[in-house]
């Protein structure tokens, strides 16, 4: 007997559970996610590249006329933006970079079986709770020249302590890059703790019994399976330290002389203090183009050096199988086999 054909659930109309699986059903689904992406992120980028090629002005009682490139030829002409856009490249790399390292650290340390782990992670969370105006308004206080409690155990420890660290030239921006790696160190944690749990324990317990160290079996079993996570996260996290705005504007507002002015604080100063709105979409413009080919070349270098290191460790099995193959020792007889050889030998006792 032979059962009858099954209905194809791949096609169109209904499938299992008589969900339907044809595309205007499947666009149906994807509407609720779809709409507020498209109302509140899509359609403003696309406003604002088009007010880019325009001469829009608050105030202004004429009519918005459309000036082409004027704005971009502008912009590459100002000084202040481009140095306005070389202190956030290195606003960006200093906070993302020790933020990853210190993360990494804090990660691993919290996979392990501690005491009290549970209260330890969630601590580790508590900046990220916390709102970046609140945690603007807490380290202004902690930088306090008078009475913050950083300058206050420098007194105690006879190291000075009279240093106005938001409002000095050279401490201004190494300043709030700490404040930065504080806030955002719990998310890259969080990320990364989750990568290392995915991580079979029996890998590195294999990796010990073969006689691997610490750092190696972080190079060669943790790493590995870590890697995509921490590409994903360090991608994430530069684009949002590179768009900072809220922390550096509480703590310093761009100053002293420009030197925390990060490319957003400038873009908001040309829109909303001078009323240039037009000048301020070209600049949002530049950001997101520049950003878009630096993380371009990161993850292409990334994903190619993954690749590669691929190819090496196949390319090295196959030569170490080569050269099992090739080394000359002869096959095993089964003529000659153990057994054959004591049966051989006891009829010969006899």
């Amino acid at each position: 007997m032979t059962a009858p054909p099954r209905p194809d659930s791949r096609g169109p109309g209904p499938g299992r559970g008589g969900v339907d699986r044809s595309l205007p059903g499947a666009w149906f689904l994807v509407l609720p996610a779809l709409i507020p992406i498209l109302v509140l992120s899509v359609g403003p980028l696309l406003y604002g590249i088009a007010l880019a090629f325009t001469d829009a002005q608050s105030g202004r009682t004429e009519p918005t006329s459309w000036t082409g490139l004027l704005n971009f030829r502008d912009l590459l002409r100002d000084t202040l933006f481009w140095e306005s856009f070389r202190i956030g490249l290195m606003w960006a790399v200093g906070v993302t970079v020790p933020q990853f390292l210190l993360a990494l650290g804090l990660a691993q340390l919290l996979n392990r079986e501690l005491r009290f782990r549970w209260l330890v992670r969630a601590l580790a969370i508590v900046p990220w709770a916390m709102p970046e105006v609140v945690v603007g308004i807490m380290w202004r206080l902690v930088y306090h020249p008078d009475a913050g409690i950083l300058n206050e155990t420098l007194r105690d420890l006879h190291l000075g302590g009279g240093t106005d660290w938001l409002t000095g030239l050279a401490t201004a921006l190494p300043a709030v890059v700490v404040v930065g790696i504080w806030a955002g160190m719990p998310q890259t944690t969080v990320a990364l703790l989750a990568g290392l749990q995915n991580v079979p324990r029996e890998l590195h317990e294999a990796a010990a019994m073969d006689g691997a160290g610490a750092w190696r079996r972080f190079r060669s079993v943790t790493w590995p399976a870590l890697k995509p996570v921490a590409l994903a996260i360090t991608a994430l996290n530069f684009i949002w330290n590179f768009n900072s705005f809220a922390l550096v504007y509480v703590l310093t507002n761009g100053g002293p002389g420009g030197r925390t002015r990060l490319p957003m604080l400038f873009a908001y100063e040309e829109a909303f203090r001078y009323g240039q709105y037009g000048y301020a979409a070209a600049m949002g413009c530049v950001m997101v183009a520049v950003i878009s080919v630096l993380l371009a070349v990161y993850l292409a270098g990334s994903l190619r050096g993954d690749h590669d290191g691929r190819h090496d460790r196949s390319r090295r099995r196959s030569l170490r199988g080569d050269r099992g193959r090739g080394s000359g020792r002869p096959a095993p007889d089964p003529a000659r086999s153990p057994a054959r050889t004591a049966d051989t030998g006891t009829e010969a006792a006899r």
